[in-house]
């Protein structure tokens, strides 16, 4: 995870006050993580452990979570999670189990095709 989106994480933190005010409002993403050549069947299961952590502590909808994984050109592996905060503001207050994840996740990343190593993106479910 690049310093940029460290300091994003640290400054969610700062809000965190915010997180508990107001109706819960769910928020689902699509994640993409571009693994480092060799790191990707660790960060296959740094993921897994994510939602597993996610889902014990109650942060996420249990319904709609899936991971995928695809090959870009050079064969390089890349992932996309889809799953769906209970709240909008949880990653902007994430408990430490979450942040550490989201540290060792950095160190498993790359940017590559001038994108970041990991991208986070809200999407919305089409019914």
């Amino acid at each position: 995870m690049d310093r940029r989106m460290l300091l994003m994480l640290a400054a969610g933190l700062l809000g965190s006050s915010a997180a508990q005010e107001g109706p819960a409002k769910p928020e689902t993403v699509m994640v993409t993580y571009r693994a480092k050549a060799g790191a990707e069947v660790e960060l296959a299961r740094v993921i897994a452990r994510h939602w597993r952590v996610a889902r014990d502590l109650k942060l996420v909808r249990e319904a709609g979570h899936m991971t995928l994984r695809g090959m870009e050109e050079g064969n390089k592996a890349y992932f996309v999670d889809i799953f769906t905060w209970r709240d909008a503001k949880i990653p902007d207050a994430a408990p430490p189990a979450i942040q550490g994840i989201w540290a060792e996740m950095g160190t498993l990343v790359e940017a590559r095709g001038g994108k970041q190593g990991i991208e986070i993106v809200e999407v919305a479910v089409v019914e």
